[in-house]
């Protein structure tokens, strides 16, 4: 699990779609926000195959944004960010032998 929040650490996005996931991370909502997010049924993942999949979902929308992307969703990419910061968080404090 270190491994995943040294790679969380390792972005670079905008400061502004840090700043706005940071804001709404307080708001975060584990189970319906993943549920839309990956579509999971009533049972969501764990937090670290959560936070796995989440950043995966979030370098595809950014490489939208980097590219120019007629498709790219600057909510989703803000709901996204969201849900990885406030995963990050649950799993640092579920689990203390982390550190990152």
């Amino acid at each position: 699990m270190q491994d995943i929040l040294s790679r969380l650490n390792a972005l670079h996005r905008p400061r502004l779609l840090i700043r706005a996931a940071r804001a709404g991370a307080d708001e975060y909502n584990r189970t319906p926000h993943l549920a839309r997010l990956l579509g999971y049924g009533l049972k969501a993942p764990r937090s670290g195959p959560a936070l796995m999949r989440l950043m995966e979902l979030e370098s595809e929308v950014n490489a939208q944004r980097v590219s120019g992307d007629a498709a790219y969703s600057l909510v989703r990419h803000v709901d996204l960010l969201i849900a990885m910061l406030a995963e990050a968080r649950l799993l640092r404090a579920t689990r203390p032998d982390i550190v990152g």
